[in-house]
């Protein structure tokens, strides 16, 4: 019997979660940083993808991993895929809400910016995702989770915090979750190149059943 979790520097990720329906772990890695010589770990994540998602993949059936990680269209087409998703973030080194919205919303907004779709309606969305986080401390072993349910337009937030109650929103704006989606799963432009690295072998491992 093989284990039930991943461990992920020191954080167990379950291999599979259930949300409308079951979800594979098919992805994690960490978000670091080296300052003065010294690599710091801020958070581990785990990706859960509908295990249909294979059947949206399909014309990189067969495909080596390491091409699949230099492919953005491969990464296109996970974000695109109309099936569930859902992103585990669990925090290693505390840092205050506020820094962590702000990183999300520079992300969000430059992506949107970048393909002219940054208007009035995205700006109030993202106001509403930073307002989210900026009253929360995000301990070590808080939990954000990004749940992406198969239609495409909307996403749930959720916090959770070692001995607080959890807190949600929902985000309603099909720009804004896109480019949420991005800034994890984006490819090359991915925030974590670990967690997409590991995206790649695993979907590549799944592609060649």
């Amino acid at each position: 019997m093989g284990s039930e979790v991943e461990v992920v520097a020191d954080i167990a990720f379950p291999k599979q979660i259930v949300q409308n329906k079951p979800l594979s772990l098919l992805g994690h890695g960490i978000i670091d940083l080296e300052i003065h010589f010294l690599q710091i770990k801020f958070t581990a994540i785990g990706v859960y993808l509908e295990p249909a998602i294979v059947e949206h993949l399909k014309q990189w059936k067969g495909k080596a991993a390491e091409d699949l990680l230099k492919d953005d269209d491969f990464f296109e087409a996970i974000v695109s895929a109309p099936v569930e998703k859902a992103i585990r973030v669990v925090v290693i080194k505390e840092i205050k809400g506020a820094q962590y919205g702000l990183q999300l919303e520079n992300a969000v907004r430059d992506r949107l910016a970048a393909d002219d779709k940054y208007e009035e309606e995205e700006e109030a969305q993202l106001e509403k995702v930073v307002e989210f986080f900026r009253s929360k401390y995000l301990s070590a072993h808080s939990v954000i989770s990004f749940h992406f349910p198969s239609a495409p337009t909307i996403a749930e937030i959720e916090f959770s915090s070692y001995g607080k109650e959890g807190s949600k929103m929902k985000v309603e704006n099909g720009n804004v979750v896109e480019m949420i989606k991005k800034w994890y799963l984006g490819g090359t432009r991915g925030v974590s190149q670990t967690t997409i690295s590991s995206l790649a072998n695993n979907l590549a491992i799944e592609l060649s059943k």
